[in-house]
């Protein structure tokens, strides 16, 4: 079986699961506080950032540092679940099929939730957009071109922390305990992106991201720009360790 064909049967395995639910539901809750104190965005031009930036920004920093991770914790222990459910994954290990693809084509279906989910960002940015443009009497609509060019560069930083939350639902057999951890590894995004060091935990990627970005629109506040050395390397580096390490141990514990 091709990798593509593999990779088919995967989506083919998520499409009743309740996966794209959770992603849709956690996207939509992020938005409505932003709709409803819409009129706070018109406070941050003394910041020397126009509201309508002000509102896109406020709303994906909320999603890069905890929604967006949190929801691909639990997407990618619902996706490594699916074949544990009836031992589904003895019946693929038992197929002429390599383990190291299995894992990869997995993988590759998490790629493609995160940007699912990215996308639904997008999607309920311009509604939540058009709604507040209407109650504010306020254009809050940014162009096409500047929204995906930030979201491409935000989903870009967090393939390393995909990786490694894939790395966690492959090693640890306990759904609650690969979500927990998953979880707290998550808030200390926040304190290691102040730090020299933030290019070291991937999970910081995000967020750094979007507050370097917040910088550069908001004229009177500083923040730290995002330098490519050492973080691409180091970044490649995580991936390539989180990956080869998950397809080494995926499914070692249902061959004992």
């Amino acid at each position: 079986m091709s990798f593509l064909s593999l990779v088919g049967v995967e989506f083919k395995k998520i499409k009743r699961s309740k996966i794209f639910l959770i992603l849709f539901a956690a996207t939509l809750i992020l938005w409505i506080p932003s709709i409803l104190n819409a009129d706070m965005n018109f406070n941050m031009q003394a910041e020397g950032i126009s509201p309508e930036n002000n509102f896109f920004i406020q709303g994906f920093m909320g999603m890069a540092w905890f929604m967006f991770p949190a929801s691909m914790v639990v997407g990618t222990v619902l996706l490594s679940q699916t074949e544990r459910t009836n031992k589904g994954i003895l019946k693929m290990l038992a197929l002429p099929i390599s383990t190291v693809k299995l894992c990869l084509a997995k993988f590759v279906v998490l790629l493609a939730l995160a940007a699912s989910q990215i996308l639904m960002m997008v999607g309920m940015y311009y509604i939540s957009a058009a709604i507040v443009t209407g109650t504010q009497d306020y254009n809050f609509i940014l162009s096409p071109l500047f929204v995906f060019k930030e979201v491409g560069f935000i989903a870009a930083s967090t393939i390393p922390m995909l990786a490694f939350f894939w790395l966690l639902a492959v090693c640890i057999q306990t759904p609650i305990f690969s979500i927990g951890i998953g979880l707290a590894s998550i808030v200390p995004s926040v304190l290691m992106i102040n730090t020299k060091a933030w290019f070291a935990y991937p999970m910081s990627y995000p967020f750094f991201v979007i507050t370097s970005e917040y910088g550069k629109l908001a004229t009177n506040l500083t923040t730290s720009q995002v330098e490519f050395f050492p973080w691409i390397p180091v970044a490649i580096a995580i991936t390539v360790v989180c990956l080869c390490i998950s397809c080494f141990r995926f499914g070692q514990a249902e061959r004992r």
